[in-house]
């Protein structure tokens, strides 16, 4: 099909900023993409295409599981390994190619008939393209820019879920691995309790009763241990998944403890409306029932008339004069009036908008939970480090002094051993708790917990 362009219609130079106006660039977007998330991270996720990038980036993460691993390295390795995360990458690209694809001019056709009578020769020639598709082109290029940029802030938007996940694991990890370590002390204090009881039994110094308590806590502590490494192993498998890692590269360390806890609790002001500013996924969202509200009228627009030709004619004949002129091909809308097909367009409009309307209630909730499981597990661990901690240490002390004085006896201290790893384990699981807490505050808000507001939908698509 041809538009039969007249200058008046449509300038040729029209055509030439339509048809020049968009290409497909070097990273697919993807420098916006880490822009956005940057914020966020403390860090620029990195993207390699090439052969050389995701080999440097091979050795960058074989250099950091090298050394003991921080949260940020872990996270940084994630972003570098995590196939999920590398094949959500590839979306940028499909949205840049629709949005590519939607500011090119429709290609022309040309048509050619010889036909024959005897010795007459007849010839056919046309030239033409479709018109509703150039007229449309500008509006459908917006709409394909605007999801080109919904794509920008999904991308973005998964970056900071894997990263959330990402500490979480690494969290998890480190306390499932201290708790190992504590709860075999309290294993082996179980085990000397235990021998020590079956000695004195037999030397008729303690009765059945005590000797069964002493073996049945040994036998739980055997239980608790056992238990406990299952959970540091699912744990740590856990971080390896998200970290892409193979079985070879599984051997890395991990800190021996968990971070400490921040000297002071931060108050969160209007955290709803930061979150309502921050968050990538409710941007995303509005950004996309922005563009079905453009869709929408695209499609009331060309509701009777969606599909109008122009075609040039050329028709030659031997011995006779050649015939020119023009052809319009019109689309008659006598069975199908293209309700349906707004109704359709109407229904996925409001269907954006209601999702839009629950991702924003629940976007509220979250932070609501999110903030006060945080201020609730910031109270317990510093309860746990201030309080619960140090009293125990000086009851054990206590413990210790009275041994020394022959007032106690072995299995008072003993049991004392074990309680006080029991609360080492209690404070190691609110320490953990917190920090996950931090961690889903975080994502909560679309930002660290301290990040001044801005709105992630100020980036202006490429191309609008």
């Amino acid at each position: 099909m041809f538009i039969f362009l007249r200058r008046r219609v449509l300038p040729a130079a029209l055509l030439a900023v339509l048809a020049g106006c968009a290409s497909l660039s070097p990273d697919q977007g993807f420098g916006e993409v880490a822009a956005l998330a940057k914020p966020s991270l403390g860090q620029t996720p990195p993207r390699a295409r090439s052969d050389e990038e995701r080999a440097a980036s091979r050795q960058m993460v074989q250099q950091l599981l090298q050394k003991p691993l921080s949260v940020d390295a872990v996270v940084q390795i994630a972003l570098l390994n995590n196939r999920g995360l590398q094949a959500d990458y590839e979306a940028l690209g499909i949205a840049e190619a629709s949005w590519v694809q939607a500011n090119r001019l429709p290609n022309p056709g040309f048509s050619f008939g010889r036909t024959s009578s005897g010795d007459d020769i007849k010839i056919d020639r046309s030239f033409s393209m479709a018109v509703m598709g150039l007229l449309t082109l500008p509006l459908t290029a917006r709409i394909e820019a605007r999801q080109f940029q919904v794509s920008k802030l999904n991308t973005a938007n998964r970056i900071l879920q894997v990263a959330a996940d990402t500490r979480n694991a690494y969290y998890q990890s480190v306390a499932a691995s201290q708790s190992v370590r504590y709860q075999e002390q309290v294993e082996s204090a179980a085990a000397a309790g235990s021998e020590l009881a079956e000695k004195m039994a037999k030397a008729g110094n303690f009765n059945q009763l005590e000797l069964a308590r002493e073996q049945a806590f040994h036998a739980d502590a055997v239980t608790q241990l056992a238990r406990s490494r299952q959970l540091a192993v699912a744990a740590r498998e856990q971080l390896i998944r998200l970290l892409g890692l193979s079985g070879e590269q599984s051997g890395f360390t991990l800190p021996q403890q968990l971070p400490e806890l921040p000297k002071q609790r931060p108050s969160l002001q209007d955290s709803e409306q930061l979150a309502m500013a921050q968050r990538l996924d409710i941007a995303a969202a509005k950004l996309e029932v922005d563009g079905l509200q453009q869709t929408l009228g695209l499609n009331r627009a060309t509701r009777f008339i969606n599909v109008l030709e122009l075609a040039y004619l050329h028709n030659s004949e031997p011995g006779a004069s050649r015939e020119t002129g023009y052809r319009v091909s019109l689309e008659i809308p006598l069975f199908d009036w293209g309700g349906a097909r707004v109704a359709k367009s109407e229904a996925i409009y409001m269907q954006a908008a209601q999702r839009l309307a629950e991702t924003a209630l629940n976007a509220q909730s979250q932070v609501r939970v999110s903030y006060a499981d945080y201020q609730s597990a910031y109270d317990l661990a510093r309860h746990y480090r201030d309080q619960v901690l140090p009293l125990r240490k000086r009851v054990s002390d206590e413990y210790l002094l009275r041994y020394n004085g022959m007032l106690s006896s072995v299995f008072e201290l003993l049991a004392d051993a074990r309680e006080q790893a029991n609360a080492v384990n209690a404070a190691i699981d609110a320490s953990r708790d917190f920090w996950m807490a931090d961690n889903a505050m975080q994502l909560a808000l679309g930002g660290p917990v301290n990040q001044p507001p801005q709105s992630a939908a100020s980036a202006n698509p490429q191309g609008k």
